[in-house]
């Protein structure tokens, strides 16, 4: 790798060795029939996704029946892949979307993300990933399915139609894709299809309903929390307070003489009561007396952990942009302005808590549940039974919230064990409470940001310094060199023309554990990074959209956007009575936003009132999607500049519940007007980078209102 500073998210996996006995490896097997399942792979598919007669490759089949099933290897948590994956196939196959079978597919290197290089969900790359990759299978399995027709019929193939999952021959004739699966089968997939032109699309970019829907609406979706097993038992885990700790030795006796309890185990990390019922299982942990080493943790506290991420900084930093001379161009400014923002820790705090169904035998190991990193899941399997992957079977739930959460498998590994010890198959559950005190936590970080000012109050300088955490260090070590996690760097850049730039980071390790969380270092970059240039506007006298439209001469989809954004805002126009608007602008995996959002200040309190978005996501596939992907993570990215915060006192997470880590309730909610902006570019991510953007804008609006900076998360008014 000779560009750490730009690395592709499949070498960043593929570079990062291996993780529980699974080497993270690549491959395109889109164009390859998959003509018999054998093997663990399989074995992991559903019965109607394997069934004798069909016409398969790695993400379509379709069976003698007719029946079309799609293959969907990103998990579904909400963001609307069981609606998006299938489209991108239907559009070329030419069938209904409303008659096609969503399944999950199993754990195999044929579902490899090639955007990170193992099978995972996450960074926004489902629809940038699978985009041309799905349609190529899509429109492979329609030419063998036609080429099959065309050769009973004993014409040329190029005479046949499609139409909804029927072949139209050139007299008229009609066959079905199910009369000729079979055939279709033993036929050679074509390399290189030709796909539809986007004029042709019947299906792409337009406002699909999502397929989960009424799955989720009438309880028969299978969330990881609704398995179901023969022979199943229920595990709750008491866990040290502090983060890290580890058993001793414990207690049980009590709690195996109540109601339903089966056994008391000791297993790495934990101690669990394994029950008939999970209420069984949860009223016994209650008389557990488990005696713990806490480790080093014991010794963290928040202030402690500010003082010392505050001296980190300090420390000699790794540069990760580097243009024109700063010092220079600082120097020669006719003003300076310099500042400093800070963002705390986070819990991921999805609505459905950590939980994972396992069942060891002696020759094979079944894990069902939700997770966003099938490999790891199954290599952690591995290595802590001894078996061989191909022995292991993955099936994947529906995900009650992910956010970078469930890419972790700490819950998945205690499973394992706890099923293991007991020789049966056990559902892990945790409470909210576990959930909330033992998390893989969103990184706190703090950003010093200087510029220096022509006499026209423009930037000819500006420098990024960042302090943080570093996830990448903590899964991937290999990866992270000279001082480099690029994951820490996301959106860190400023795209404004300023000629001479530096950025440098510090990686810090605080002692307490971090994680992936929606957006990544987007999050933590762009607060820092909009706000600033909008203190800069301030310095300048100037209007916060014209200053960063002057900056922007070079970038016509910035421009696009932040135009749109201003005009359907009503920017340049008085506010309703007692609001004041805010703006920031972003790129994130692709996509290019700008958001102006609507505040009231009242003494202390804080309310957000509409907030206006302009999103170019480049090829759109389902607009109804999009829309909803950018009001849930406005709400999930409001949450925490409002309210978000994860305190340590002691070595203990002080917070518990919603209660001490509030989120956005209904009726403080604000209006979310979405403006999409028809673009033929590459698709871009939308499922994680509004969650970014919306604390600057609120931010910068509040200034508006107060004249007062916030520069610290969550908000809070002196």
């Amino acid at each position: 790798m000779t560009k750490l500073q730009q690395p592709s998210r499949r070498h960043f996996i593929q570079s990062s060795a291996v993780v529980g006995g699974t080497l993270f490896t690549g491959g395109l097997f889109v164009g390859c029939a998959m003509m018999a399942d054998k093997g663990p792979m399989a074995r992991g598919l559903p019965p109607s996704a394997s069934a004798a007669g069909s016409m398969p490759n790695a993400w379509v089949k379709v069976g003698t029946d007719n029946a079309v099933t799609i293959i969907c290897a990103r998990v579904e948590m909400g963001q609307g892949t069981f609606t998006s994956m299938p489209m991108l196939v239907a559009e070329e196959l030419e069938v209904d979307i409303t008659k096609v079978r969503v399944e999950m597919a199993p754990a195999g290197e044929p579902y490899t993300n090639t955007m990170i290089g193992g099978q995972l969900t996450g960074g926004s790359t489902s629809v940038r990933e699978a985009y041309d990759r799905l349609r190529v299978a899509g429109a492979q399995a329609r030419m063998l399915l036609v080429a099959a027709a065309a050769e009973q019929w004993k014409v040329d193939p190029s005479a046949c139609k499609v139409a909804d999952a029927v072949i139209t021959g050139p007299s008229g004739q009609k066959l079905t894709y199910g009369a000729v699966a079979e055939a279709a089968s033993k036929l050679t997939p074509v390399k290189e299809p030709k796909l539809k032109d986007p004029k042709d699309f019947k299906l792409l970019g337009k406002w699909v309903p999502r397929l989960d829907t009424p799955a989720k609406v009438d309880g028969s979706a299978e969330f990881g929390i609704d398995v179901k097993l023969p022979g199943m038992l229920y595990a709750a885990l008491a866990q040290c307070p502090v983060i890290g700790g580890k058993p001793v030795s414990f207690d049980g006796a009590q709690a195996k003489g109540m109601p339903g309890v089966k056994n008391v185990v000791q297993i790495s990390d934990g101690v669990a009561v394994v029950a008939d019922t999970y209420w069984h299982a949860r009223k016994a942990l209650e008389t557990v007396k488990v005696t713990w080493n806490e480790g080093p943790g014991k010794g963290l506290s928040s202030a402690g952990v500010d003082a010392a991420l505050k001296a980190a900084s300090s420390k000699p930093a790794a540069e990760f942009r580097k243009t024109g001379n700063f010092e220079a161009g600082y120097g020669a400014a006719a003003r300076k302005v310099e500042a400093t923002y800070e963002l705390p820790f986070l819990s991921h705090a999805p609505l459905e808590p950590m939980n994972f169904t396992a069942d060891v035998r002696k020759d094979s190991c079944l894990l069902y549940g939700p997770s966003q990193f099938q490999q790891a899941a199954v290599g952690t399997a591995a290595a802590i039974t001894g078996l061989k992957p191909e022995q292991i079977t993955m099936r994947t739930t529906f995900l009650g919230g992910g956010f970078g959460r469930r890419i972790d498998f700490d819950f998945i590994a205690q499973a394992i064990e706890v099923s293991k010890a007991v020789g049966a198959p056990v559902k892990l559950l945790w409470s909210r409470e576990d959930d909330m005190k033992h998390d893989f936590y969103r990184p706190i970080s703090r950003h010093t940001l200087s510029a220096g000012l022509d006499a026209g109050g423009m930037p000819t300088a500006v420098k990024v310094h960042l302090t943080s955490p570093s996830v990448t260090q903590r899964l991937f070590a290999a990866f992270v060199k000279d001082g480099l996690d690029p994951f820490m760097t996301e959106a860190a850049v400023m795209p404004y023309d300023i000629p001479n730039q530096l950025g440098q980071v510090v990686i810090h390790d605080t002692g307490l554990r971090v994680g992936y969380w929606r957006s990544v270092s987007h999050a933590l970059n762009v607060f820092a990074n909009e706000s600033f240039i909008d203190e800069l506007a301030a310095a300048a006298g100037k209007d916060p959209v014209a200053y960063r439209q002057a900056l922007l001469t070079k970038e016509p989809r910035y421009l696009k956007v932040l135009a749109t954004a201003a005009e359907k805002s009503g920017w340049g126009t008085p506010a309703p009575a007692g609001r004041s608007r805010g703006v920031a602008v972003m790129e994130g995996y692709g996509t290019y936003l700008a958001m102006v959002s609507e505040v009231s200040v009242t003494g202390k309190d804080i309310r957000v009132h509409k907030v206006t978005i302009a999103a170019d996501v480049g090829s759109m596939v389902n607009a109804n999607i999009v829309a909803q992907q950018i009001e849930g993570s406005i709400i999930f990215g409001l949450s925490a500049a409002l309210f978000g915060e994860i305190t340590l006192k002691d070595g203990v997470v002080e917070q518990s519940n919603f209660h001490d880590y509030p989120v956005v309730r209904m009726n403080e909610s604000p209006v979310i007007e979405v403006h999409m902006i028809p673009s033929t570019e590459k698709p871009g991510g939308i499922g994680e980078p509004n969650t970014a953007l919306i604390a600057p804008s609120v931010g910068n609006a509040v200034f508006a209102a107060t004249k007062q900076r916030l520069r610290k998360l969550p908000f809070r008014l002196a």
